[in-house]
């Protein structure tokens, strides 16, 4: 289920398709901001839910630092759930000229539309495989050539600390990753991954390439090896939006698992060892003034994932939706339909024909 909640300052300004809200900078110095959310769910696939009419729940509080000491850069965030706390991401940087940045600590992994390859609450099913929104511990040296973009990224380990983390529950994470496999029930974790992600734009379009190529440790050292590669177009043309994108992974263990254990959301899931993922996002953006409403977008997001490994039914999710931007609050108002999707009534795994529905409604003020 989606809990990145970062479009609402672009949004408002109708710029581009997504965003990051982060509080206002000083000058020289460290600006303390957060966000509070609640969110209303109607799910046909759990009869109890569905009787009730639905549920409503706080989603999560956050605190956010951003600025700038001694031209240090510093952005962090941390979030509360009623489930789990966790560190969204932490890092530090350095403006090395006008055209490069390096950064250090918990960050998003360059790979694909950046920096969501959807506008919907519940991302593209590429989040639920790690390859959207995917926060690792590493080092970023970030590119602005004109019109090419580059980012050169080394990440040692996932955001717990790798296999040998001192953490209460290897779930209790932001964005998914490996933990494990089917075969044995080894307990594994990414290490050493190489990230690459070039982009060039031109009338308006972003075509870009990555690449991630890392490892894969248990307890007693090597276990295998994983890859992902993608293709993707992010286009801006007036007030539309569209992005495209092609991208496949591969995880090669050396138990020979074709199923592989994710951690998120203190959820444990499981996603093929391999799989193909296309996406089709579209949006439409409006500025409207309609009592403290500033800005409107309606969008659809459509996922498939495909070929994968052991012949698994495909995934399929498509959410037709709009959010809403009125002075400090933002609003998902979200219906999706799927097959075999996490958190709509689903597995990665799943190998059904079923399709089922969900209405969400997420709502937040950000100060």
């Amino acid at each position: 289920m989606r809990r990145n909640y970062g479009a609402w300052m672009i949004a408002a300004a109708i710029a581009t398709a997504a965003g990051g809200v982060q509080a206002e900078e000083k000058e020289d110095g460290i600006s303390v901001g957060g966000a509070v959310r609640f969110q209303y769910s109607f799910e046909d696939y759990v009869p109890q839910n569905r009787n009730r009419g639905g549920d409503l729940d706080l989603d999560t509080f956050r605190i956010n630092l951003d600025g700038s000491v001694g031209d240090v850069i510093l952005s962090a965030e941390w979030r509360y759930y009623q489930y789990m706390e966790v560190i969204h991401h932490a890092w530090v940087g350095y403006d090395f000229s006008d055209s490069w940045q390096g950064r250090i600590g918990i960050q998003q992994v360059p790979f694909g539309v950046r920096p969501y390859n959807s506008h919907n609450f519940f991302f593209s099913s590429a989040y639920y495989v790690g390859l959207e929104d995917d926060y690792d511990f590493g080092a970023v040296a970030d590119g602005d050539l004109g019109p090419i973009g580059l980012q050169i990224g080394f990440f040692k380990n996932d955001e717990q600390g790798g296999i040998d983390g001192f953490v209460d529950n290897r779930a209790d994470r932001y964005s998914y990753d490996v933990i494990g496999d089917d075969v044995n029930g080894t307990e594994l974790a990414e290490a050493n991954t190489g990230s690459l992600r070039a982009t060039y734009t031109a009338g308006g379009t972003e075509f870009g390439l990555s690449g991630l190529f890392g490892s894969l440790k248990s307890g007693s050292g090597s276990a295998g090896d994983y890859q992902a590669y993608a293709a993707h177009i992010n286009g801006n043309y007036g007030p539309f939006n569209i992005m495209l994108q092609a991208a496949d992974y591969e995880y090669d263990l050396d138990s020979g698992a074709e199923i592989m254990t994710v951690g998120a959301y203190s959820f444990l899931d499981a996603i093929p060892a391999e799989s193909t993922i296309y996406t089709a996002n579209v949006a439409y953006n409006v500025d409207v003034s309609i009592g403290p409403i500033s800005a409107v977008q309606f969008y659809n997001d459509y996922s498939l994932v495909t070929d994968k490994s052991q012949d698994l039914e495909d995934t399929t999710m498509n959410v037709t939706g709009f959010s809403v931007v009125a002075g400090g609050v933002f609003a998902y108002f979200d219906f999706i339909v799927a097959q075999n999707q996490p958190f709509i009534g689903g597995s990665m795994v799943g190998d059904t024909d079923d399709w089922n529905s969900r209405f969400n409604v997420n709502v937040g003020y950000y100060f």
